[in-house]
């Protein structure tokens, strides 16, 4: 473990570098979806204080086993978020990176202020890239489609008049690719929309651009990656047989 988040934190600096960045400006998510509590404490010694999961019966039962360090680790929701789970969620997780609809959103504020639980720290979740597969707010072509800004501008501005989220970025899988220099448009769309964004809705921070995987997260620094979720370049393969 130690040498996988070694080399993957040379790849993070090596990018940071090239692109005239301080390598403290990328928080680097562990992907820990599938892989035991176990792989998540060997982790954590090695140094990685940052995990990100897909579904919630699945980290919650890690986070219970993980309680004595739960305070020295910041757990992500990467994957797709049910409403009928955002109760649990902002109860567990630090980051809601996968908000991909207003109605969430509202559930996830009204959870929050039931429970007395501070502003949930948020990111919106866009499809850029078009395909069908991936989850988010439909956000391919926006730059050549007046009608799509101002329909994405009019839900934003509703999701940041919310009292009990606070918007911290945009995130977005990017299609996988064997050259990852293909997805840098799909990287270089999410940026400019969250600049977009942080004009509409200047009350909140937008600081963070989660994206960026194992295959091309050198290429997502590059173009302003604050946050990359890596899982198999730091724990293998995954056993999709134990989800």
């Amino acid at each position: 473990m130690h040498d996988a988040l070694a080399r993957i934190q040379h790849r993070i600096n090596t990018a940071c570098t090239q692109a005239n960045r301080p390598s403290t400006s990328v928080r680097l998510i562990g992907v820990s979806k599938t892989h035991p509590a176990s792989t998540v404490h060997e982790a954590w010694q090695a140094g990685l204080r940052d995990f990100g999961e897909n579904r919630v019966q699945e980290a919650e039962q890690k986070i219970l086993e993980l309680a004595d360090i739960r305070h020295d680790i910041t757990w992500h929701l990467i994957g797709h978020l049910q409403r009928n789970k955002a109760k649990r969620a902002v109860q567990l997780f630090d980051y809601i990176h996968s908000v991909d609809s207003l109605e969430l959103a509202q559930a996830l504020s009204r959870h929050c202020g039931d429970l007395g639980l501070p502003a949930k720290r948020i990111l919106l979740q866009c499809n850029v890239s078009g395909e069908a597969s991936k989850e988010g707010f439909n956000a391919q072509g926006w730059e050549s489609s007046a009608t799509l800004r101002q329909e994405l501008a009019t839900t934003i501005h509703q999701i940041g008049a919310l009292p009990h989220l606070e918007i911290v970025g945009l995130m977005t899988i990017a299609p996988y690719a064997e050259d990852a220099e293909s997805v840098r448009p799909v990287f270089v769309s999410l940026r400019q929309l969250r600049d977009m964004f942080a004009e509409i809705i200047p009350n909140h921070s937008l600081s963070e651009l989660s994206m960026g995987m194992s295959g091309d997260v050198d290429v997502a620094i590059a173009e302003g990656a604050t946050m990359v979720r890596v899982g198999r370049a730091l724990f293998g393969e995954r056993d999709y047989t134990q989800q």
